[in-house]
């Protein structure tokens, strides 16, 4: 037996454990280390769509006939986003039609049209739809005229303007993983600055998320590693800080999996610290925010 060997030996049983409880514990909620630039919310939803038309120039005639989402091939799915730009651009323009309308259904017609027209036509409508979204979003983000204008209902959610633009980020880099696992190109990563925004906007949605499932009172201690993590501290539920809580340490790029409803809690294998039930409880949640 090898001295590290006799050293690991006479290691008291669960220290492991302790000493991750303890440095989970201790860490202090905020930046993640080392620090990510930041950047705007149009700037995320800009770096995002950029990335997911530079996949679609890529993609072979036969690519875009691929099966990837709910029955539709990759040109409908496509056209499941042109829909969903122009419900944006609705609710920017006070629509209130948009407000409850459902994700999926909204869009479907939008999809189904895609059939039989040339990939490019559809890939062109598309990125002409998202530069609208930026362009109408910026204008009304620099506009004074009140808060109307900062804050958009759609398909069922309600959230600030740049919260809005960072869920059209994520939902992007979605998709372009659903039509990579679909042609069998490799999975990609938001660069870290988009990552910390989709980070940040799943754990702040965690207390909504958590109270659709009825999930008892209590604070949960997230920590999300890699670039573009970081740790909060999330009450859920009316006196949450009288609850024992939980913590939860995970990859940020798996938590934000989760959150798309794309992996489940088990293939996510977080390190949790306190009640594994509640802590997984609370990740099913968080799979709940997806709109697909």
């Amino acid at each position: 037996m090898s001295m590290a060997d006799r050293d690991q030996a006479t290691l008291p049983m669960g220290l492991r454990e302790r000493v991750m409880a303890a440095s989970v514990l201790a860490r202090a909620v905020g930046q993640p280390v080392p620090a990510v630039p930041g950047i705007s919310a149009d700037e995320a939803f800009a770096r995002a769509a950029d990335a997911f038309y530079g996949l679609l120039g890529a993609l072979s005639e036969e690519g875009w006939k691929t099966v990837a989402l709910r029955g539709l091939d990759v040109q409908g799915l496509v056209g499941h986003l042109i829909g969903v730009e122009r419900d944006t651009h609705r609710a920017l323009a006070g629509d209130p039609a948009v407000a409850d309308a459902e994700h999926v259904q909204s869009t479907q017609d939008s999809a189904v049209r895609q059939a039989g027209r040339a990939p490019a036509l559809t890939r062109d409508e598309w990125r002409r739809a998202a530069d609208q979204t930026l362009d109408r979003a910026r204008a009304a983000g620099s506009d004074p005229a009140g808060s109307c204008a900062t804050w958009l209902a759609v398909h069922g959610i309600r959230l600030p303007l740049g919260d809005l633009l960072v869920v059209r980020a994520f939902e992007l880099w979605v998709h372009d993983n659903d039509i990579r696992r679909a042609v069998g190109l490799p999975p990609s990563v938001p660069d870290p600055p988009v990552l910390r925004l989709m980070s940040d906007l799943a754990a702040r949605m965690l207390p909504y998320a958590a109270a659709r499932m009825g999930l008892r009172p209590g604070d949960v201690h997230l920590v999300l590693t890699g670039p573009g993590g970081g740790t909060w501290d999330v009450a859920i539920g009316e006196g949450a800080g009288s609850q024992e809580g939980v913590a939860i340490v995970t990859d940020a790029v798996g938590f934000c999996r989760l959150a798309a409803n794309r992996v489940t809690p088990a293939e996510l294998g977080p390190h949790i610290t306190g009640d594994e039930g509640r802590a997984v409880s609370v990740l099913a949640a968080a799979s709940r925010l997806a709109l697909d």
